[in-house]
C-alpha cells in the first residue's frame, strides 16, 4: 500500500494559514474579480493584482481559480443543480478533478473556495497520475454520494494521455464491479470537451467545463462539507 499523500507543500502554512495573509488574498481575489468583469485578460489582470499584493506563484494561482467575471458567475450559478436533483440522472465525472480533490481534502491540504462556491486545490497531475493512501477513501466518497442521491448511472472521464489512466481504470472498474454499480469509465484525448458536450450533468470545478456545460452539481463542495470535517479552507470572501 502506497505512503505517499497529497498534503500540503512545506511553505503552505505560511503562504495561505496566516489570518492577515488571507484578508489580503481575498481584497486580491475582488480586484481580479473587478478586473476579470471589466473585460481584462486573466493573464494580464493576474499579474497586476499579483504585483500589487506581492504575491508568489502559489499565491497567485490561488487566487486565479478563487476569482471570476460577475457575468460567468450568475451563468454558472443558474445552471447548478442540487444533489437531490440528480435522482434517476446520467453524471459525467471529470475524473482526475474530482478524484484528486478529494484525495488533496483527505490529506489535509489547503482547498481554495471560489466565488462560485466551487473548492479547488494547487495538486495537479503533471503527466502523471500516483495513486496516494487517500485514494480508495476518496473513491468511496464519491460512490456513496451518487448512491445516496439515486444517480442513475455515472460516467467518469479520465485524460487518456496521462500516465497511469489505464490503471486508474482499472481500479475504478474493479470497485464498481464489486459493489454493482451502474460506472462507465472513459480516457479520452479531450476530457473538457466531451463532459460539457454530453448533455448530461457535469461533475467537475474546472471552469471551462462550469461555463460551457448545460448543467453541473458542486459534488466534492458537498461531499467536504458533510463527510471530512477536518479541513483547511482558504475562504474567497
Amino acid at each position: 500500500m502506497t505512503t505517499r499523500s497529497r498534503g500540503k507543500e512545506g511553505s503552505d502554512d505560511r503562504l495561505f494559514g496566516d489570518e492577515k495573509m488571507q484578508s489580503k488574498m481575498q481584497e486580491a481575489i475582488k480586484d481580479q474579480s473587478y478586473l476579470l468583469s471589466r473585460g481584462f485578460s486573466e493573464k494580464s489582470s493576474l499579474q497586476l493584482v499579483g504585483n500589487r499584493y506581492k504575491l508568489n506563484n502559489r499565491q497567485q494561482r490561488a487566487i486565479q481559480g478563487m476569482s471570476e467575471a460577475s457575468d460567468k458567475l450568475i451563468k454558472r450559478e443558474l445552471k447548478c443543480l442540487q444533489p437531490n436533483q440528480l435522482t434517476d440522472q446520467e453524471v459525467m465525472l471529470d475524473g482526475f478533478n474530482v478524484l484528486i480533490m478529494l484525495e488533496s481534502a483527505l490529506s489535509g491540504a489547503f482547498l481554495f473556495k471560489g466565488l462560485d462556491g466551487c473548492y479547488r486545490d494547487l495538486s495537479s497531475v503533471h503527466g502523471t497520475y500516483k495513486k496516494v493512501k487517500q485514494t480508495e477513501k476518496a473513491i468511496q466518497l464519491i460512490a456513496d454520494f451518487l448512491q445516496e442521491n439515486k444517480v442513475k448511472k455515472a460516467t467518469w472521464i479520465f485524460d487518456k494521455p496521462v500516465s497511469n489512466s489505464g490503471r486508474l481504470k482499472t481500479i475504478l472498474r474493479e470497485f464498481a464491479d464489486e459493489n454493482q454499480l451502474n460506472w462507465e469509465i472513459i480516457l479520452d484525448n479531450n476530457p473538457d470537451k466531451l463532459i460539457a458536450e454530453s448533455g448530461n450533468i457535469a461533475i467537475s470545478s474546472d471552469a471551462w467545463i462550469l461555463d460551457n456545460a448545460t448543467s453541473w452539481c458542486n459534488m466534492v463542495r458537498h461531499i467536504v462539507d458533510k463527510y471530512i470535517p477536518q479541513k483547511n479552507v482558504v475562504e474567497s470572501e
